[in-house]
Parts: C-alpha cells; sequence; structure tokens
C-alpha cells in the first residue's frame, strides 16, 4: 500500500499502539503526564470500553496531557503529537496511514480489540511499529505484540507489580512478546531511546546476507560456548541479537559477525543476551491449585512408604518454578500425613540463572505471588528479601543442561516444561515431546504451560486437564524409535568414549551377539511382537506362512493379517493373555492355505518388562507336520467295512457343521462389534457435544468476563468525572462565598435551585429552602416585585438591573439575568444582590456637601466664578447669573474670554488670569471698566483630584 507519492505514510511517522483494559486508566494518565509534548510519534489508543456507552476517555486524558487527545473518526489521517483514541463498539486497523473503522465481527464478550489494531500495526509499520500493553485481564494485545516484536518493532508492557490487573502483562510476558517490562512513568524514556537509537532492522539487508551473517553467528556461539541455538525460533534471536548491534553501533549483521570473531568476550555477552529467565513463583494459580488437588495425588496414590518420587523442571530459570512445585509437594504430603523421600532435578542452560536457584534468596516483591501462609511456613524473611528454608533447598538439585542436546534423565513421575517450548522451532519441539515421554514412567504426568502443547503426538499422552495442560503417558515404545531416529546428539554420543573402553566392551557385546544370532536363527520358531492391541512392532524370521497382508486398507494388526483358520484361536489367545496375563503354549491350530491344510504350533506370551503396563507380547508360529495315513486306519477301514467309512462320513458332516456354525458365530460377533462402534461413535458425538456446550460457557464466561471489565473502564471514567465535578463545586463555593454577592438560582418556574449565604440577607432562607418556590419566602425589600421582573427576564431574556433598599436601610444592586446551560438553553433566571450601602452612603454624602456649598456661596453677597487650568467655568454662583443677565447654559464649561459673545475678551485680564496659577500669585481690585466691576483672584486646590484652580470673585465699583 502506497501514497500518491508512492511512498508508505507512515513510513517516516513512528506509531505506539497502546492497550488497556481494567485499570488502565490510571496507567495511561501516568504515561501522558511523564511523555514529553513533541515527541513527533503519533498515539493511538484502545482500549475495551461499553459499546452501548458513551466514552469520556478523551475528555480525561486531556486532562493530563497538552496533546490533542481526540477520538477517532472513520479514515482519520494518523497525526504526530496527537493521540488518538478509539470510540466505543468500533474494531480499528490502520492501512495508508489512516484509522479505518468498522463494527466488530465477534460477538460481545469475545472481542479482542487490542489484537485486532495491533496486527495492523505492525503489518502497516514492520520495524518502525512500537506496541504498549497495559493494566487489564485475560490475554488481549498478546497477539498482535508478538506480531510487533515478530516484524522487528518493540514491545513495552507494563511492570505486573504496577499493574492493578496484571492478567493482560502477565499473558504477554509469558508469551515472550515483551522486549522491555517498565512501569508507566518509565515507558516514555524507553520510547525516547528507541527514537535516539533506531531499530537497525527497519532497514535490512538483502536475505541472503542477513541468512549468512545469523548462520555465521549461530556457528560462533556453538563453537564458543558449545550450545547450539539454531532451533530457537529466528524472530527471538534476531531481536536480541539487534539489540547488542544498538549497543556497539553496528547496522550490518555482517559486520557484526566479523565484531564477534574479533572479540570472544562479546559472544558470552551475546550467549547470556540470548537466554530468557522470565518466571514467578506459582505463575498460573490455577495450575498449581490442580497439582495440589488433582496431579500430585494421583502420583503418590498407593505408592509403598520406600517409595522414591521422581520430579524435574526442565528450564527453571532462577529456580522460582521448581521451588512452587516442591512447596506443593511438602503441603501434599504433610496434609496426607505420608513423608516419602524424593528425587527433584531442575536444569537450565544458565549458569548465573541456577547460582541465584541454588541460593534460593529472591526480592521481597514474591510477597504478591506468595500467600502469606507460605512466606511464614516455607520462608525465611532476610534484611532485602526472602530466602528458601534449607528444608526446601534441600529437596531440589539445581543443575546445568541443555535439554535439547542432553540425555534426559529417566523413570520420572513428573516432567514440567513451562514456556520453554515457546521459543523453540517446530522440529525442536517434536523431538522434545518424545523424550520427555522417555523420561516419564508409565502413567507419568507431563506439565505445560497454557501456550504450549504436545502438538501430534496423541499417541504418547493423553490430557488429564486440557485447560491447565496436563498429560498422562500413554503405553507406547515409539518415544524410544522416535529419539533414536531424531539423531539427538547424546544418542550417539557414545562415539566420544575413551577407545580403550569401546575397544573392549565392544568385543565383548560381538560375541554375545554372534551367539543370540546362531541360537536364534538355528533353534527360534517364527515370531512377532506386538502391542496389546495386536499391531506389530517387531517381526523375527519368514512369517508369510501364517500372516499375510489383507485386502482393503492396510494395517499391521497380526489378528487380521492371519490366515483364515488361524484368526479365531489367534485373536482368543491374545486376549486371554492381555486381559488374564496368561500364556497360550503349543496350541495345535490347523488351517487352510489354498487347498492345502498347514499346522502350526500357536504361543502367545505376555511378556514382563522393566516398564509395566507397555503391555508386549510374543506371538510365536512353530509348523508341525501334516498328518499322513498310516496302515492302522487302512487295516481298520478293511475289518471294519462299510461300518467304519460310514462313521467317518458322518464325523466329516458335523466336523463341516460345527466350522459352518462357527463362522456364522464370528460373523455375529463381527456384528455386534460393530453395533458397540457405532454405541461408541454415538457416545463421542455426544461427548463432542457436551465438549461444545462446555466451550459455550468458557464463551460466555468470556463475554462476562469482557463486560466486566468494561463496567471497570467505565466506572474508572466515571470517578475521574466525580472526581472533576467535586473539584469544580469546592471552587464554585468558595468561589460564591468570597465574592460576597447574594446569589439565588431560579427554575423556570422560579422555584429556588440553590442560593448563597449572602442571599439570606435579603431573603429569609434556609437550607431547606431549596425547591421551594421564591414566592414562599419573604423579602426584605421596600415594595419592589422581583418576582414579576424575573417572569418578564424569561420572557424577553433582557436583564434587569436596579439599586433597591431594603427595610433596614441597606442598599443593594440587583441584577436578574437568564439562567442558560451549556446548549444555550433558557433554564431559569439568577438574581444577584450585591450591597452597595456604602457607595450609596459616600454619594449621599458628597451630594449633601455640595448642597452645603451651594448654599454657603449662595449666601456670599458677592459674584463667583470658578475657572480649570484652561480658563474654563465650572462653577459660577446664583448672584453672578443675576449680576451679569448670564444663565448656566451660556456660562458653564465655556472659556471666561467667551462670555458675554467676547465682551470679556480683555488683554489686561489675560494677563492677569495667566500669572495665577504658573506663578501661584493673587491679584485685588482689576477694574473691569466695561462693568464697571472690580475683580479679585486667588489659587485654589480641588482636594479629591489635586487640580489647581482659579476663584474669582466680582465688586461693584461704583460703591465707595
Amino acid at each position: 500500500m502506497t501514497s500518491k507519492s508512492g511512498t508508505n505514510p507512515t513510513a517516516k511517522l513512528t506509531i505506539v499502539g497502546l492497550g488497556a483494559s481494567a485499570g488502565g486508566l490510571d496507567a495511561l494518565a501516568t504515561f501522558f503526564r511523564h511523555l514529553p509534548v513533541d515527541t513527533g510519534m503519533a498515539f493511538v489508543l484502545v482500549s475495551h470500553l461499553d459499546p452501548t456507552h458513551a466514552s469520556i476517555l478523551s475528555e480525561i486524558l486531556q486532562r493530563t496531557t497538552t496533546m490533542p487527545v481526540v477520538e477517532v473518526t472513520d479514515r482519520m489521517t494518523v497525526a504526530a503529537n496527537r493521540v488518538h483514541v478509539i470510540p466505543p463498539n468500533r474494531d480499528m486497523t490502520l492501512r495508508q496511514g489512516a484509522l479505518h473503522l468498522s463494527l466488530p465481527e465477534q460477538p460481545h464478550g469475545q472481542r479482542l480489540p487490542i489484537d485486532t489494531f495491533f496486527l495492523s500495526l505492525a503489518l502497516e509499520c514492520g520495524a518502525s511499529a512500537i506496541g504498549i500493553v497495559l493494566s487489564g485481564t485475560g490475554s488481549d494485545g498478546t497477539l498482535g505484540l508478538r506480531a510487533i516484536t515478530g516484524a522487528g518493532g518493540i514491545g513495552l508492557v507494563q511492570d505486573p507489580a504496577s499493574a492493578q490487573y496484571d492478567g493482560m502483562p502477565t499473558s504477554a510476558i509469558n508469551a515472550g512478546a515483551a522486549t522491555h517490562v517498565v512501569t508507566p512513568e518509565l515507558m516514555p524514556d524507553a520510547l525516547q531511546a528507541h527514537i535516539r537509537y533506531p531499530n537497525i532492522a527497519s532497514e535490512p539487508p538483502p536475505a541472503p546476507a542477513t541468512i549468512s551473517g545469523m548462520n555465521q553467528i549461530l556457528l560462533l556461539l556453538r563453537t564458543g560456548t558449545g550450545h547450539d541455538f539454531s532451533g530457537y525460533k529466528k524472530s527471538t534471536i534476531g531481536r536480541r541479537i539487534e539489540r547488542r548491534q544498538t549497543l556497539h553501533g553496528i547496522e550490518d549483521i555482517t559486520h557484526y559477525a566479523r565484531y564477534l570473531k574479533e572479540h570472544p568476550v562479546e559472544i558470552q555477552a551475546l550467549f547470556r543476551e540470548l537466554l530468557i529467565n522470565v518466571t514467578s513463583f506459582f505463575r498460573d494459580p490455577e495450575a498449581f491449585v490442580t497439582l495440589k488437588k488433582e496431579v500430585l495425588p494421583q502420583i503418590l496414590d498407593g505408592k509403598p512408604p520406600d517409595y522414591v518420587v521422581r520430579l524435574w523442571v526442565t528450564g527453571c530459570a532462577t529456580g522460582e518454578e521448581a521451588y512452587s512445585i516442591a512447596i506443593i509437594l511438602r503441603e501434599v504430603m504433610e496434609e496426607s500425613g505420608r513423608q516419602l523421600k524424593t528425587q527433584f532435578y531442575a536444569t537450565d542452560l544458565d549458569d548465573d540463572a541456577i547460582a541465584i536457584a541454588r541460593a534460593g534468596f529472591y526480592p521481597l516483591t514474591i510477597a504478591q505471588d506468595v500467600s502469606p501462609e507460605r512466606l511464614g511456613h516455607f520462608f525465611v524473611k532476610e534484611d532485602n528479601g526472602y530466602r528458601v528454608k534449607k528444608e526446601v533447598r534441600e529437596m531440589v538439585v539445581f543443575a546445568t543442561q541443555n535439554v535439547i542436546k542432553d540425555p534426559p534423565f529417566t523413570k520420572m513421575d513428573l516432567v514440567s516444561c513451562r514456556n520453554l517450548m515457546i521459543y523453540l522451532e517446530t522440529e525442536v519441539q517434536n523431538r522434545l515431546i518424545p523424550a520427555f515421554h522417555y523420561a516419564l514412567k508409565p502413567g507419568g504426568i507431563l506439565f505445560l504451560s497454557p501456550s504450549e502443547s504436545i502438538g501430534g503426538h496423541t499417541e504418547l499422552f493423553s490430557p488429564l486437564n486440557r485447560k491447565w495442560k496436563f498429560y498422562r503417558t500413554s503405553p507406547s515404545i515409539a518415544s524410544a524409535r522416535a529419539m533414536l531416529a531424531s539423531g539427538l546428539s547424546w544418542t550417539t554420543g557414545t562415539a566420544n568414549k575413551p577407545p580403550v573402553d569401546v575397544m573392549s566392551k565392544t568385543k565383548e557385546t560381538n560375541i554375545a551377539e554372534l551367539t543370540r544370532r546362531a541360537l536364534v536363527q538355528s533353534f527360534a520358531p517364527v515370531a512377532v511382537m506386538t502391542d496389546h492391541k495386536g499391531d506389530i512392532l517387531y517381526v523375527h524370521g519368514d512369517t508369510s506362512l501364517y500372516l499375510r497382508p489383507p485386502p482393503g486398507q492396510a494395517t499391521l494388526n497380526a489378528v487380521e493379517m492371519a490366515h483364515e483358520g488361524l484368526q479365531l484361536e489367534l485373536r482368543s489367545a491374545l486376549n486371554q493373555a492381555v486381559t488374564q496375563a496368561t500364556p497360550t503354549l503349543e496350541r495345535e491350530v490347523s488351517f487352510m492355505v489354498g487347498q492345502e491344510v498347514r499346522r502350526v504350533s500357536l504361543g502367545v506370551r505376555p511378556l514382563p518388562t522393566a516398564e509395566p503396563g507397555l503391555g508386549l507380547i510374543l506371538i510365536s508360529f512353530q509348523e508341525m507336520p501334516a498328518v499322513v495315513a498310516s496302515d492302522k486306519p487302512v487295516r481298520r477301514r478293511r475289518a471294519g467295512g462299510s461300518v467304519d467309512r460310514t462313521r467317518i462320513e458322518e464325523l466329516e458332516r458335523d466336523l463341516t457343521y460345527t466350522r459352518e456354525n462357527l463362522q456364522a458365530t464370528i460373523e455375529e460377533q463381527q456384528s455386534s462389534n460393530e453395533e458397540l462402534k457405532s454405541t461408541n461413535e454415538e457416545l463421542q458425538s455426544t461427548n463432542e457435544e457436551l465438549q461444545s456446550t462446555n466451550e459455550e460457557l468458557e464463551t460466555s464466561k468470556e463475554e462476562l468476563q469482557s463486560v466486566n471489565e468494561e463496567l471497570i473502564t467505565v466506572n474508572a471514567e466515571l470517578q475521574a468525572k466525580i472526581e472533576q465535578l467535586a473539584g469544580m463545586q469546592n471552587d464554585m463555593k468558595n468561589l460564591l462565598d468570597n465574592i460576597n454577592v447574594g446569589t439565588i438560582f431560579l427554575d423556570d418556574r422560579l422555584a429556588i435551585r440553590r442560593f448563597t449565604r449572602e442571599a439570606a440577607k435579603v431573603y429569609r432562607l434556609l437550607a431547606s429552602d431549596v425547591g421551594r418556590p421564591l414566592s414562599d419566602i419573604k423579602s426584605d425589600l421596600d415594595d419592589e416585585d422581583l418576582l414579576a421582573k424575573a417572569h418578564t427576564v424569561i420572557e424577553t431574556l433582557i436583564p434587569y438591573e436596579r439599586e433597591l433598599r431594603t427595610i433596614g436601610g441597606d442598599w443593594y444592586l440587583t441584577r436578574i439575568q437568564p439562567y442558560r446551560t451549556l446548549d444555550n438553553v433558557i433554564d431559569g433566571v439568577v438574581i444577584t444582590f450585591a450591597n452597595v450601602s456604602a457607595r450609596v452612603a459616600a454619594e449621599m454624602a458628597e451630594q449633601e456637601g455640595h448642597d452645603i456649598a451651594e448654599s454657603i456661596v449662595d449666601g456670599v453677597d458677592k459674584p463667583m466664578l470658578v475657572l480649570d487650568d484652561a480658563f474654563a467655568v465650572i462653577f459660577a454662583s446664583n448672584l453672578f447669573y443675576r449680576s451679569f443677565k448670564l444663565s448656566p447654559g451660556e456660562t458653564r464649561g465655556r472659556l471666561i474670554y467667551s462670555l458675554e459673545n467676547g465682551t470679556w475678551d480683555d488683554p489686561a485680564l489675560r494677563e492677569v488670569l495667566e500669572n495665577v496659577l504658573p506663578k501661584q500669585q493673587s491679584f485685588d481690585d482689576f477694574v473691569m471698566s466695561q462693568h464697571k466691576m472690580r475683580l479679585s483672584g486667588r489659587r485654589i486646590v480641588c482636594k479629591s483630584s489635586a487640580r489647581p484652580l482659579i476663584l474669582l470673585t466680582f465688586e461693584d465699583d461704583t460703591v465707595p
């Protein structure tokens, strides 16, 4: 898929997929809180959401980051520095740089939206893809994360210890899909490191060079460490090689192969990198409950007091699983009152891990996996952790072993191999399963992880518990044959023995073998070795006289291959040997081969073996000479005459009749067997139906679990919303309490929604009045019908404002405004009361002072004017208006020089006035000849504004 320019639109953009479920909201908030804003990456969040509930996840996350957080719409282009959140009831995939939404195909409860997106992310982005799995239950995200890491990307998994629900992180870790296991606050650092040191596999060299480089590295590892990693999955090895390359700044795998050859120390470092030590105590707790209640009691049942219980844990890593099984075994023996001897082996390839296991010291965090009772009973607490008690440590023998290369232990009651085969190729897995069967006693138990199975080796094991992968061995020698044919190194290891021992033992073995062969060829009858079903395992001699391939489908069953007349006796003797362990020796049987009658001495012997339960049967055929007519019967026939002849004919007829009846009986028996087979098939069909019903119940359980996860997610979102609303309510309360403004919120029926404490000074309100009509409450306002005004505001949407006085003499600025919701719907009114008593009092005092001043001025018998610094009139006394016959409109605000149409514009007056303010002077007795008035002037200052003014007084010049 390419863009118009011919390149993948996501090639240069790093896309980070985040998968979260139950409990993931806190982890997401922590992650984005520690993430830089400008990373250049795009983040796509997939969570388990209730399909019927609108999600507020985007709104919640927006408070933790300044990056835009958007809910995805179909075909939305992925953008850097943006968080894309999946909407409810949708599956989401990435194609050509755009997010495509679709309705889920799986029923509710079985959906895996995280896997769906991660798989498309791996396909689209390849090595540049990054997947993150956070808190959640179930296993969603595991398959997708494995696809991302398999494509060369990286997989970050939340440390299960920091997750509210560790199901999803633990599943991803157990599947080997995690390249980093860290807490959410450390994940941004891991992402930044990935950007600084990008995945060198994003631009791989040509395939032949890659294969050649990988082969060189594997050869160097085998030479330097003695361990062959060619059977490990190439994706696992490749990722770890890339990490070492990145550490040394080497981009080409062939160059790294040369670096390994030149630096032997790096071979050991790479070897340690390839070893995978991921384990924990009682991993999959329900599996260990099954081990304690069902499996171990079956192993110990009926064992004599001197019996030695043998157990083997392969790939034990640092020993947690081995000690877990040892603890379970001790508990079972203590509860049953039986103390049997044990031989417990735990092996691993890693010497360092074995050293840790032998010490038996583990960090304090194991308390999350081990119950307090077991911690107290089987561990000793030290300064920085817990140490397994000595009696438990002495139960387990830890040893270094390569399970692929070294011979297995034998005669084991239990073999545990959990999460080892998931790292191995299928071919190696098919070699290990027969090896485990060979190591187990008949009826022994194989314990695997939920991610592993016995594959196609159903003939070696029968399931004991399908869910938790317990298998019981089936009687078969096929495992020994498979191991010999597989070419395991230890099966041909005798070539490395000292030459002297080999030569001496070879000579002894050759003499014994020659003797045995001579005796067998000369004296042993023709024979076949079969299992308890009659299937041939080994043939000695020429059996063509007694056995031949029947027509139809090929078979190796001895009974079905026997000649007619021999089948009945062989079937009866075989059944007797299997059911009663009774041999059949030298039974003479006659049968027809064409027209010839043959006689054979038949022997069927059950063989005692070192491993009871294999059910080996030895069937031998020894030919007997045919009956030759002697002289005695001839003489009798001659003597007896026709009487003997008649008797012989009668006996022959009886023999023929008996044979016919026997044949009919056999046919009836076969018919009965077919009916039984049909009945068995019906029972199997019924069993399949029951199994289908059980699967449906499991599906229902998964659906309920999914619904529970969605409810947890919704609850987390609602809890965050509640906390947000609680914070807003606290802010609103403090705001209303501190602005000292009385506020009453009324609905459209003028009923009280809420009010502030200041409003109780105007209306006599109590907390119990919420919900009552405001008309029921007495007001302290003087004769003002606010409710009518409120109705008018609701109808006209025109705010109302007025200063009103209470009975007590206080003044309030009253405002009535419409109450608007976020959707711009008018849903009532808001009435506010702001106390303005102090301002009104000040205004009244100021007005009173002004009135007094005017009264005083009017009482003076001289006309007066007050000019500002621009010589404009700002005040004139009433006597001035009367003396000069001017009105206030003709005087106030006008320049003194423009009064009476400019007759006051006198140069001498200008000079006098302009010297008053700048020089802070005064003058007296300035004569205005046109009015016959004497003028006096003084500089004064306004106290409120500190503005300089000029006060002019006039006197009649005619008065002496």
